[in-house]
Order: structure tokens, then C-alpha cells, then sequence
């Protein structure tokens, strides 16, 4: 069984930036995949990226590619999602989750945290 806990979310000013982190327990390895994902009121989850165990692969959302990063610090077994350039579009409870399937399909992922919000505002 996986555990996944996100923190870092809050209220920031378009144009500004946050790091979210997602802290994960219990068994993981290197078959593990990792991805983060978003929800804004009234629309459905949004698939945001990918990262793959070595943090080497990586894959993002057209709506995000150029502004969002996704890293992995193995030490700490932990997965980041920095945020920078952000919009009032980028609202929405973001989620980290795992996979030892496919981390490119979002229908993968089976391990899933709390969720952390994101509010940016205009």
C-alpha cells in the first residue's frame, strides 16, 4: 500500500509561483510511476504530467508545458510540482498519484492523496 500526502497549496497572485510537494509512504520502488493531477470546480480531473522513479521522463499537459515542473527527490521519496507563470485557469485542487502501469494513462493510477488547493487569483 502507497500513502501520498500533497502540501504547498494556497492563494497566489497571477504571474506568481508555488511548489507543491507530495510526500509518499510505505512500499515503493522503481516500478513506480508518478503523476500530478488537477480539478477545478465544475470540470473534470485534469491530467497535468508525469514523472517516472529516476526523475529522468517526464510529460505535460499542453496547458502547462513551459510553466510547471515536475521533479523527484529519491532520498526523500517525494515528487514536486513547481508552478511558476500561474493563471487564474490554474485554480483547482491538484492531486499526486502513483502507478506501476502505464504513467502516460491517466486510467493508471491507483494510488491517490488528499488533494492540496490552488488558488490563483487576477
Amino acid at each position: 500500500q502507497v500513502q501520498l500526502v500533497e502540501s504547498g497549496g494556497g492563494l497566489v497572485q497571477a504571474g506568481g509561483s508555488l511548489r507543491l510537494s507530495c510526500a509518499a509512504s510505505g512500499r515503493t520502488d522503481s516500478s513506480y510511476g508518478w503523476g500530478w493531477f488537477r480539478q477545478a470546480p465544475g470540470k473534470e480531473r485534469e491530467f497535468v504530467g508525469s514523472i517516472n522513479w529516476r526523475g529522468m521522463y517526464t510529460y505535460y499537459a499542453d496547458s502547462v508545458k513551459g510553466r510547471f515542473t515536475i521533479s523527484r527527490d529519491n532520498a526523500k521519496n517525494t515528487v514536486y510540482l513547481q508552478m511558476n507563470s500561474l493563471k487564474p485557469e490554474d485554480t483547482a485542487v491538484y492531486y499526486c498519484a502513483a502507478t506501476r502501469g502505464n504513467r502516460y494513462d491517466p486510467d493508471e493510477y491507483n494510488y491517490w492523496g488528499q488533494g492540496t488547493q490552488v488558488t490563483v487569483s487576477s
